[in-house]
């Protein structure tokens, strides 16, 4: 089979042996990947624990052709869970937990091979494109915001970094929730693009009153989703409702050199950390991705023999939605 390989030299495209299903797994015959921001980190070199040869890749959607003890699962056209070895317990992942895509082989191939509880029917209302779209960021942002966030329909939240893919699906998730959505970013252009999609307002970071403009106009919000870090991190303190809640599961501008740890505790803010999801969170998120008819947005579809355009694209920080690269 072709692969995008990741080694020391770069990224090339291979032949590789073609991996078989042995009893409880399954082979999937991809047609489309989805790049997240951890492909580049990865392809960077600053990512933890990098081995060589990679075929990265976290997500994809294709049919089940190999089953050996499940074969109602041949010929399902499936999303998979990137997640790997959970554990036993809902609160945090255990020691072994992974996420595909290294050192497991990834979706960036024309097969893979993954156990048999970690493929889902791909909701029928979406493209392969957009199932491909769908699993790492759809389930970071279900578990970032309904289950560490507790979000409701009566609330005011606050997604930072609309344009990412994650972020949008954080921000599509509100919108069908049917709360009220307000987006940061440092490009007008995406945060027009989240008006599109049913955010009331954005503010521009570059801009050093944003939070106060945000908070005098639509008042404090209840619930931030953050994937930014940094400095901004204070910024989210004083923007922050007191008694509020930040779900924090990035870090794009790295730690935080200065903590304001006094609002922290004076405002009694909740911050909690959110990394992935259970297989549980992913069932959920699948449900009522189906139910709501929520798509993700795509930014771009490229083949796999212009994967490198793909990534390129990513790290300059182009994308509107999620890059896509088609297998087949």
């Amino acid at each position: 089979m072709k692969a995008l390989v990741l080694r020391e030299t770069g990224l090339n495209l291979e032949e590789v042996p073609t991996p078989v299903a042995t009893d409880g797994f399954v082979r999937v015959r991809l047609s489309a990947a989805a790049l997240n921001r951890r492909d580049q980190w990865i392809r960077e070199g600053k990512y933890p624990n990098i081995v060589h040869p990679a075929i990265l890749g976290s997500d994809g959607c294709g049919v089940v052709d190999m089953a050996p003890s499940a074969p109602s699962l041949l010929g399902q056209r499936v999303v998979i869970d990137p997640g790997l070895d959970w554990g036993v317990r809902e609160d945090a992942q255990g020691p072994t937990y992974r996420v595909l895509g290294m050192p497991d082989q990834g979706t960036l191939a024309d097969y893979i091979v993954t156990p048999e509880h970690n493929v889902r029917p791909a909701p029928q209302h979406l493209t392969d494109a957009e199932a491909a779209a769908l699993p790492l960021a759809g389930l970071t942002a279900w578990r970032a915001l309904m289950v560490q966030g507790e979000a409701s329909a009566d609330t005011t939240i606050l997604v930072t970094g609309i344009g990412g893919g994650v972020a949008g699906l954080v921000a599509d998730l509100v919108v069908a929730l049917g709360a009220r959505l307000l987006v940061t970013s440092t490009s007008q252009q995406k945060i027009e693009a989240a008006r599109e999609r049913g955010a009331i307002a954005g503010f521009l970071t570059t801009h050093s009153g944003w939070h106060k403009e945000l908070t005098s106009t639509y008042g404090p919000p209840d619930l931030i989703v953050d994937s930014i870090g940094g400095a901004f991190m204070n910024d989210l303190f004083t923007v922050i409702r007191p008694g509020g809640t930040i779900v924090s599961y990035g870090s794009t501008l790295g730690p935080v050199p200065s903590l304001g740890i006094h609002r922290l505790f004076w405002k009694q803010i909740r911050l909690i950390g959110s990394t992935m999801g259970t297989p549980t969170d992913f069932t959920n998120m699948l449900e009522f991705v189906e139910r709501t008819g929520i798509r993700p947005r795509i930014d771009t579809v490229l083949s796999i023999h212009d994967a490198e355009s793909a990534f390129d694209r990513l790290a300059r920080s182009e994308q509107t939605g999620k890059v896509v690269i088609r297998i087949v």
